[in-house]
């Protein structure tokens, strides 16, 4: 436990601020997951729930919530799954 009252404030300071991450990297998580079930389910909406997500990764990306690699990661891999589903030659 922090004896100084200004680790204290720190202590609860960063508290919420994990609280406030950990809140965004759920809900991000969610809509991937949301995202990917629409594509694999080939759904009229895939195409507006993959750019929710994009927007999604962006913002916490911004916000230095996930790593600039982590988010280039994840954009790659939900554009390969949307045009490997929808891009298919009829």
């Amino acid at each position: 436990m922090p004896n100084l009252p200004s680790a204290k404030k720190e202590l609860r300071k960063s508290i919420k601020r994990r609280e406030k991450n950990q809140k965004v990297i759920t809900d991000l998580r969610k809509l991937v997951k949301k995202a990917i079930k629409a594509i694999e389910a080939k759904d009229a909406g895939a195409k507006k729930l993959l750019t929710d997500s994009l927007k999604a990764i962006d913002k916490a990306a911004q916000k230095r919530i996930i790593k600039k690699n982590n988010r280039d990661r994840k954009k790659s891999r939900l554009h390969i799954r949307y045009n490997k589903v929808f891009s298919e030659k009829k």
